[in-house]
């Protein structure tokens, strides 16, 4: 009888980490999916942006369109829907690599770097990618806490048996922003 007590108590507490497990590991997906959302707020926001800054040097540079098409195929690749967080940062990658252009071209015009409406464009655009960075680190540091869960044993049972896998990180591509930059005082 007291062999039935402690295998029936050991039932139940495999069943209650069961379900402990899997609840924390719905949550945890849960809060991914929530900061990608997050991320992707913000990426809207830096592609609303973009049409309007590109209108704006297009007034002082008229002569630099291939600059402005870049530009727009970028944004547009960038704000196609459906994009997996490597695909998304692949294209959020080449719109950067587009807006350094952009930025560039604005630097040979003294009158559009004093221009009001491109300083202010200019300071929200800075503003979103600040956001972006703080989102981007927010969904890398959830995604790590779910991929470490998924896979560390004895948790890693009770995912593969619900279905639970790794997430994709939201990693820069550009080797740009990777490197350090090089400072020189002479």
């Amino acid at each position: 009888m007291t062999a039935l007590w402690i295998v029936l108590g050991l039932v139940v507490l495999l069943a209650v980490f069961v379900a402990v497990s899997y609840n924390r590991f719905v949550s945890q997906r849960n809060l991914v999916q929530e900061s990608w959302r997050q991320i992707d707020v913000e990426l809207k926001r830096r592609h609303d942006l973009i049409p309007n800054l590109v209108e704006t040097v297009k007034g002082y540079a008229t002569h630099e369109r291939e600059v402005f098409d870049a530009v727009t195929r970028a944004r547009a690749a960038a704000a196609s829907p459906g994009a997996s967080p490597a695909q998304q940062a692949q294209q959020e990658g080449v719109l950067g690599q587009a807006l350094g252009r952009l930025f560039a071209v604005a630097e040979a015009y003294p009158d559009l770097k004093a221009s009001t409406n491109f300083l202010e464009l200019q300071r929200e655009l800075t503003e979103t990618e600040d956001r972006i960075a703080a989102g981007r680190r927010f969904y890398n540091a959830n995604v790590r806490a779910l991929n470490t869960r998924v896979e560390s044993f004895p948790s890693n049972l009770v995912a593969s048996t619900f279905g639970f896998h790794k997430e994709e990180y939201f990693e820069v591509e550009d080797e740009a922003v990777r490197t350090a930059p090089t400072v020189d005082f002479s």
